[in-house]
């Protein structure tokens, strides 16, 4: 198949094995349970000796066409789907080992329910999350040699600040300690990034946002190479954590257009972002497409294709009443909690996203009582403008 994702997007996933008829899209299979021709076949694709399908829970047709096309867009051997965005988290972290006495590294600007999962439900079973800045390699590098973590979990392109972290320059700093690299690339997507190719052990992504990208799907997936294959099997049967198999059909029917809606999502970005820049009631743009982005230079290196979909900024009313002003003032823009889809959508990380962390934790983070997220659409940008210059307005009314 042609290298190009727009390509592999269109028809990865397709089935064309063991088929007189082949049908031009993947169905729905709403079955919990198959039979095969004799019992020790059955018993075969029960144990994961032979390909197959037995009970649901141990895989579905429709998922493993999903599971294909992202293995194909990702470079992976091996994928599962999951219920959410957050169960692909877990799934991808005990796919690790991770055991109690363990170290987990975290990058310190990990998505705040992932920042939450660790610091709780990790923490109990005996796992001891350390919080480190992932942005600089010294500091990851002396991290991981005082630690000795069984694994570290970043974001390439963090949430919601847009912090970059190299992938490829980690990698390399794990494997030195033999640690394991999870990333969480769902800010990326195989359009503007694939960790596998640059070293990461792991990958996973929230299928609700750009993926799947109509706001319709709740789901993740976690890749990986084939070394995980076995434990990446046993872990999803015995968790239970599967992905439905008509949000699948609806997340690959959503994928083959994955390359052109991140096409105009980062298009339309680099025009908000620079507009954003001009805006008398912005105190701070957060984009790595600007020039002002203290990575800017690593942006060019990471995300060659284009700086990704999302912007974030800091009104100059940096109070929970102007950012309600705000948001009840637009009138196209989403005002929701979800990202990555084809209308524009906007969320203030306090209340949504962060609101699990102690306001000195989140300040600490550099997350203010004025940040505002925005997922940029692919509707006309100078429409997006529009509805955010009233946003501003009302905002800046006492």
């Amino acid at each position: 198949m042609s290298e190009s994702l727009f390509t592999i997007a269109v028809h990865a996933g397709r089935p064309d094995e063991g088929n007189p008829s082949i049908p031009s899209v993947p169905g729905i299979d709403l079955a919990v349970s198959y039979h095969a021709a004799d019992a020790a076949t059955l018993h075969a694709m029960l144990g994961g000796d032979v390909p197959g399908f037995s009970y649901s829970r141990y895989g579905n047709p429709t998922n493993a066409a999903l599971e294909m096309a992202l293995c194909q867009m990702e470079g992976a051997a091996v994928a599962r789907a999951c219920a959410s965005g957050m169960a692909a988290v877990h799934l991808a972290l005990l796919l690790t080992g991770l055991q109690s006495g363990d170290t987990l590294l975290v990058a310190q600007d990990s998505y705040g329910a992932t920042f939450a999962l660790v610091d709780t439900v990790m923490r109990r079973m005996g796992v001891c999350p350390v919080f480190v800045d992932a942005t600089n390699r010294a500091t990851l590098a002396a991290a991981l040699a005082e630690h000795r973590p069984r694994a570290l979990i970043l974001e390439p392109i963090s949430n919601p600040l847009l912090r970059l972290c190299d992938v490829s320059a980690a990698a390399r700093l794990c494997h030195e300690h033999d640690v394991q690299l999870v990333v969480d690339a769902t800010f990326a997507t195989p359009y503007l990034l694939r960790p596998l190719e640059l070293g990461a052990d792991i990958v996973l992504h929230s299928l609700t946002k750009y993926l799947a990208g109509h706001d319709d799907v709740l789901g993740g997936i976690v890749l990986a190479g084939e070394s995980y294959a076995t434990e990446l099997r046993n872990l999803t049967i015995l968790t239970g954590g599967l992905l439905d198999p008509h949000a699948a059909y609806l997340a690959l029917r959503g994928l083959r257009t994955l390359p052109l809606r991140m096409r105009e999502h980062c298009r339309n970005a680099v025009e908000v972002a620079n507009w954003l820049v001009e805006q008398p009631g912005v105190a701070q743009v957060y984009y790595p497409g600007l020039p002002s982005h203290p990575q800017h230079h690593l942006t060019r290196q990471l995300l060659p294709t284009g700086a990704g979909g999302m912007v974030a900024f800091d009104l100059v009313q940096a109070n929970e009443a102007a950012v309600l002003r705000f948001l009840d003032a637009l009138q196209m823009i989403l005002p929701v909690t979800t990202l990555g889809g084809v209308a524009s959508q906007i969320l203030y990380p306090a209340c949504s996203s962060h609101r699990s962390l102690s306001v000195e934790r989140r300040h600490a983070l550099g997350i203010g009582d004025g940040l505002l997220r925005l997922s940029v659409g692919i509707e006309d940008a100078v429409d997006i403008q529009a509805d955010l210059a009233r946003g501003f307005a009302a905002a800046a009314k006492e």
